[in-house]
Order: structure tokens, then sequence, then C-alpha cells
């Protein structure tokens, strides 16, 4: 049997396993498994790795950033990140960090942008926001990030008109609205909001959170997280599989 799984703490409403289990039932993989692995402690990790033997994994909250201590090596993107949520088990044992949401997030707005669409609001300041950060420097948009924490260059208590006039594209990387919390809501002027703005959260369920659900009120244009979470899954499968 050859392992995969998805590694975090607690694990609710995770797409992983139905995304993969399918995929290997369409590709007549049946020695293959993928399962959850909700670990309290990133200290067992290793231990875990040995007692299933792994041959990849996936990382979510909270340890895409604590998971790096214990990698080899790390890809461009998860250095320039500094976070993982995509690990490859080499033939030698030897771990490989890589962050598949650069490129599921970069894939999945990138049709979408228009010309306009030159600056970008991130909401949060945690490993996901980092992968947008990156992604949207690799698509040319320039970022601010609000966060609560002391030392942070915008608050939300600083999103004004200006600021939403300013930011055409505004993405939630926070799990504020998340199931089954769907009646909270990130508290931003919203009124503000016009068709010029594309409006991203990276959740996915519900499908249209209340933060969507009032952008697009506003008239912006929106777009939840769950093609990037597609597009993210298949570039994992792609990463386990090169060099076999």
């Amino acid at each position: 049997m050859k392992k995969y799984g998805l590694i975090g703490y607690p694990l609710k409403n995770t797409f992983s396993v139905n995304f993969f289990t399918t995929l290997f039932a369409e590709l007549q993989l049946h020695h293959y498994q993928y399962s959850n692995y909700a670990i309290e402690n990133i200290e067992d990790i290793l231990d875990l790795i040995q007692d299933e033997k792994l041959s990849g994994f996936n990382v979510t909250i909270p340890y895409k950033q604590a998971i790096i201590p214990f990698l080899n090596t790390l890809d461009d993107s998860a250095k320039e990140v500094g976070a993982v949520n995509c690990v490859k088990i080499n033939n030698n044992n030897e771990m490989i960090g890589f962050n598949t949401d650069v490129y599921g997030f970069q894939h999945s707005i990138q049709k979408m942008l228009k010309p306009w669409h030159q600056h970008a609001l991130i909401l949060g300041d945690g490993g996901a926001s980092k992968a947008v950060e990156y992604a949207f420097k690799n698509l040319g948009i320039t970022t601010t990030i609000v966060s609560r924490k002391p030392d942070a260059i915008i608050s939300y208590s600083d999103i004004d008109k200006a600021c939403i006039r300013s930011h055409q594209v505004i993405v939630n990387c926070t799990p504020v609205g998340m199931y089954p919390n769907t009646d909270e809501c990130i508290d931003i002027p919203y009124d503000y909001l016009t068709d010029m703005h594309l409006v991203f959260d990276l959740i996915y369920l519900p499908e249209q959170t209340l933060f969507l659900n009032r952008a697009k009120h506003h008239g912006a244009v929106i777009k939840n997280g769950l093609e990037m979470l597609h597009l993210q899954a298949q570039k994992s499968w792609e990463i386990w599989n090169e060099n076999k």
C-alpha cells in the first residue's frame, strides 16, 4: 500500500481525502491510500511518517510553518513564502517542502484579473496570506497585508473608503466565516466596494461566505477557494510523481 495523507489539527471539513480517494479510483490505483492524520503536536510527525510509511503528505493549519524544521530542503516558493503545504519524501527518505497554495491561488485568480487590478488588500497574515502575497508578486500586483498584530502596517480599523478604493482586489486569508461559523464576517466597510472590485475568499465551505455575499451585494466580482483547492491538490499529485 502506498500511503499519502493530510497533517493538521484539528481536521474538520477537509477536502483532501475525498479528492485523492476519487483520483486514485479514477486512475485505478487500488494500492494507493490517502488519510487524515490529526496530530496534536508537530513533534509527532517523524514517528507518524515512519509508522505509516508515508510517501508524501499535505500540511494544513496549524503546521504550515511549524513543519519546516523537520524538512531536509525547501523549493523556491516555500522558501520565499516561509510556509509549506506539500511534502515529498524521496527515495533517500529526504523530505522536501513545497507550497502549492501559491500555484493554486495564482492560477485560480489570474484569469479573473482586469487591467485596473493593480493593488491587492490581503486580510490576515498567516501562512495562507504569505502564499497569496507571493502569487501576487508573480503577477506584478502590489499588496498590503492587514493584521491584528500590534506592529501591523495596517490594522482592520485602518480600512476606510480610501483604502478600499485604492485596492481593487481584496482577499480573505482568515478562517472567519468558515463552516460552522457561517454568520461571522470580516468587519470592513463593504459600502465602498464597486463593480471594479474583485473579492476572493480562500474559504470554500460554505460556497458563498457572508464576506462574499456582502461584497456581491455591492457589485463586486466574487470567487471562493474551491478551485484553488483543486489546483493545489493536483499540483501536489504532480510533485509526488515527479522523478519517482
